[in-house]
């Protein structure tokens, strides 16, 4: 056996994880080694101690390749990993808000003279004003609950937008809510005609300003050439993970009964994270790859350097959780980050929560958004967008 065993492929690595200065980080390399044989990390040789070897290295690009060498008599084992030096590393937040169409059309049939005098801008703006929200607002190009279409929206909020742009951004999500999982099997093509015209209409009533690469499509679930085309268009960052997975939840037939049903609360449960039971542990294994979940779980981004996208999973949506659990979750999140030296940190929710008119209305769904907001700023995080520089963080440029 010959293996670094502290770093996996695609680690993010800041001053937490070692001594840096203006010009490098220099971190421990550990691994195991079976084999009667020295050992150099890049170059240099590595202490041994029985089966275990230590180096000492030192990251001086934002991509950096870290190789592990054994010698013997029956020829050279390597191995080589690529990890990621994020310079000047600082405790931020990235929030977004999935599925929105219902904002959009109410101001086709409102048209207040002001689009943030409308109750969902003006509040998200509220937080903005109070904890320096920044947020991504995920977009629909069809309301397939009350109809319209994004290329109904008026350009006369164009500039107010604009100027609320440093905060407020607009994305893709798909092309409407239903049916789930929409790209899963989608060609390169059909995702990229519904990512193009989703982006143009943004730019057209709201300005190239506010729009942002996505940072999640609807469900999450892409094709692979659907993924393809996203990263075309300059996607860097996605949570979770591109392809087909697992995902618990209520089904689409227990969400459309709706509070009339009486069981919003239940389809919460539902999707509030737990320990999955034994009788579960064979489909978990079968549908997940647990190698991943486990490095996201524990140290919530990895890069990967054949596809140049950082993964991350966030650790709030907020309309799964009440508002009393969320401080809790949060501190939680912020302990963990203290063992693991992880300074990503990100929240989400789904617009529909918040209107009254919809079948599943969350009353304190806006309060919800606040909360964590606040939450996040109290444990030193600053707002920022995953989509840019390096996960936020603007030292490597773009």
């Amino acid at each position: 056996m010959f293996e670094i065993t502290n770093l996996r492929q695609g680690a993010i690595l800041n001053h937490h994880h070692g001594v840096e200065d203006e010009k490098s980080l220099t971190v421990k390399v550990e691994g195991i080694c079976d084999l009667a044989s020295h050992v150099t990390v890049n170059g240099a040789p590595a202490v041994r101690d029985g089966r275990r070897f230590f180096a000492d290295v030192t990251l001086t690009q934002k991509v950096n390749t870290i190789t592990a060498k054994a010698l013997t008599a029956f020829g050279e084992f390597t191995q080589s990993i690529q990890v990621v030096w994020d310079k000047k590393s600082f405790r931020r937040c990235n929030f977004y808000i999935d599925d929105h169409s219902f904002f959009w059309t109410d101001l086709i049939k409102e048209r207040p003279k002001r689009a943030f005098d409308h109750f969902y801008l003006g509040g998200l703006k509220k937080f903005h004003d109070a904890y320096g929200l920044k947020v991504t607002l995920n977009c629909f190009y069809r309301n397939d609950h009350f109809g319209g279409e994004m290329k109904d929206v008026p350009d006369v909020w164009r500039q107010e937008f604009i100027d609320n742009s440093d905060w407020l951004k607009m994305s893709v999500h798909s092309y409407s809510e239903f049916p789930d999982r929409p790209y899963v099997d989608a060609t390169y093509e059909e995702f990229a005609k519904d990512y193009d015209m989703i982006r143009d209409e943004i730019i057209r009533f709201a300005g190239e300003e506010t729009f942002i690469a996505p940072v999640v499509i609807h469900w999450g679930n892409l094709s692979p050439g659907a993924a393809k085309a996203l990263i075309d268009r300059g996607v860097r960052a996605y949570a979770s993970m591109f392809r087909a997975h697992y995902m618990g939840g209520p089904s689409l037939a227990d969400r459309l009964k709706g509070a009339q049903a009486g069981n919003i609360a239940k389809c919460q449960a539902k999707c509030v994270p737990s320990p999955a039971p034994v009788e579960d542990f064979g489909i978990d294994d079968h549908f997940n790859a647990i190698e991943e979940k486990s490095t996201l779980a524990n140290h919530r981004a990895y890069y990967n350097p054949y596809l140049g996208v950082t993964f991350y999973w966030g650790y709030c949506c907020c309309n799964l959780v009440p508002i009393e659990q969320i401080p809790g979750r949060f501190a939680k999140a912020f302990e963990e980050a203290e063992i693991s030296g992880n300074d990503l940190f990100g929240a989400a929710s789904h617009e529909q929560y918040t209107f009254p008119y919809y079948h599943n209305y969350i009353p304190d769904h806006l309060e919800r958004i606040g909360c964590a907001a606040r939450c996040m700023r109290e444990g030193g995080c600053t707002p920022i967008f995953f989509s840019e520089g390096f996960m936020g963080n603007p030292s490597w440029g773009k």
